[in-house]
């Protein structure tokens, strides 16, 4: 048994003796095990990616494959009574590989399923281990270690067989009723097939970045029950800077009938030694729709007004916006695109637990003219690539059991077909992936 492995086991021991502290609970004259929970998820993921011209295939046969099984288990302490309190929060995490082949595992690409050693050989294992302190005083909480952000500009990535983690401290408030306000410093970032909690910054478009950290602050506000604000800000030193904001809406007509709308907004703009390159970029994006019963219907429009790709963090979900999908991102420079999505919820039909989504976005006009550096990209012959095209077309299926032993237990087929003239990959994909959460505390 690998070493990774013999302490991944360990933890997952460690976490699980404090189960039998649940019948001290009553007993306690304080919160720390009477607020405290602990979970497992086992999650099964399935991957594969066709290359439908063989582009962009990290392996060079023109698919990517790969099955593996994924073990998340999380510990959360109540506080300690009286002014100021504090607790613990803890994880362990467990990737084990089912089936892959050396040439079909993803390589070092963005299908980032399992880690590649410098042979191209997928892990049969990897883990990771981490936990956070923590300390309630009034109506803030504050977390040192191991932390998973979720805010526009710095939100962990969990659409792999492992979520991302980060590294420092966050703190949040919610003082005034309907406001929350966060805040933090990160120093070190842990993508989902890493093993290491103390890996350097890295960005999806522009690569890894010797930052010494990333500072965010903002919040989130309920005007009402139909309509909320965000605000946000963020600074990874040395790279950029980003702002955003976003707000959501939403209006019930009749039991039956309501309407929704929705803005997001990045503004990015290029900080301190300027790492990946100089750039201003704006993007927006906006959304209107209709819910009638178990049928959703919505339309949204994005654009770029910049000259480079909006960037983020590498894996991460720090991307709100309407046409950021399964695979597509549509934040070329100079891009415009449109997406309709339908979305169904059977339980109007008998079957709770069970929905249905598809959806199908275009984008046109992507011009890499003006790109820095860092960003461009060029035809066979060095020139720009100008007046370039994509579309993506996703379906998926997905049912949660509403009862029995296997009660939560959610399977989900999510299905993609992407097409682009030069400047992105022909891809077909399909993703199964069945989740079990059990409550153990």
């Amino acid at each position: 048994m690998g070493k990774r492995i013999t302490t991944s086991l360990a933890v997952f021991s460690a976490l699980a003796s404090f189960a039998p502290l649940e019948a001290m609970a009553e007993e306690s004259k304080d919160g720390f095990i009477e607020g405290s929970s602990m979970t497992l998820l086992n999650r099964n993921f399935y991957f594969n990616r066709d290359y439908r011209k063989g582009q962009s295939s990290p392996t060079g046969n023109g698919y990517s494959e790969a099955w593996a099984h994924g073990i998340i288990g999380r510990f959360e302490s109540g506080f300690t009574q009286g002014t100021v309190g504090v607790g613990l929060d803890a994880f362990a995490m467990l990737g084990l590989k089912l089936d892959t082949g050396d040439g079909r595992n993803g390589g070092r690409s963005s299908f980032d399923m399992l880690p590649v050693d410098g042979n191209g050989k997928a892990s049969d294992e990897f883990s990771k281990v981490g936990g956070a302190a923590k300390l309630r005083a009034f109506d803030t909480v504050v977390k040192v270690g191991d932390v998973f952000p979720t805010t526009p500009v710095v939100h962990y990535g969990d659409s792999r067989l492992l979520p991302e983690s980060f590294t420092g401290w966050t703190a949040e408030n919610s003082s005034i009723t309907g406001l929350k306000v966060q805040g933090g410093r990160l120093h070190a970032m842990s993508q989902p097939l890493s093993s290491n909690r103390r890996d350097g910054f890295a960005t999806f478009y522009g690569g890894a970045v010797d930052s010494p950290w990333l500072g965010y602050f903002g919040g989130d506000y309920d005007v009402n029950s139909n309509l909320s604000l965000s605000l946000y800000s963020s600074r990874l030193k040395d790279v950029w800077n980003q702002y955003y904001a976003g707000t959501s809406f939403k209006y019930p007509i009749s039991s039956e009938l309501s309407v929704f709308a929705g803005l997001n907004y990045y503004k990015a703009v290029d900080e301190g030694k300027q790492q990946l390159g100089e750039f201003n970029n704006d993007i927006w994006s906006g959304k209107v729709g209709v819910k009638y019963g178990a049928h959703s219907v919505a339309l949204s429009h994005q654009r770029n007004n910049g000259d480079n790709d909006f960037d983020y963090l590498r894996q991460s979900d720090s991307i709100f916006l309407d046409n950021s999908i399964q695979y597509s991102d549509f934040n070329a420079p100079r891009e415009r695109s449109w997406m309709v999505r339908y979305d169904l919820d059977m339980a109007a039909f008998g079957v709770p637990g069970l929905s249905f989504m598809t959806r199908y976005g275009k984008g046109t006009g992507a011009d890499y003219s003006n790109a820095n550096a860092v960003y461009t990209r060029s035809d066979a012959n060095g020139n720009p690539l100008t007046d370039q095209k994509r579309w993506e077309r996703d379906f998926e299926a997905r049912y949660v059991v509403q009862s029995g032993s296997l009660k939560d237990m959610s399977l989900r087929l999510r299905q993609a077909n992407t097409r682009a003239t030069a400047f992105e990959s022909d891809l077909d994909e399909v993703r199964l992936i069945v989740e079990y959460p059990l409550a153990l505390l």
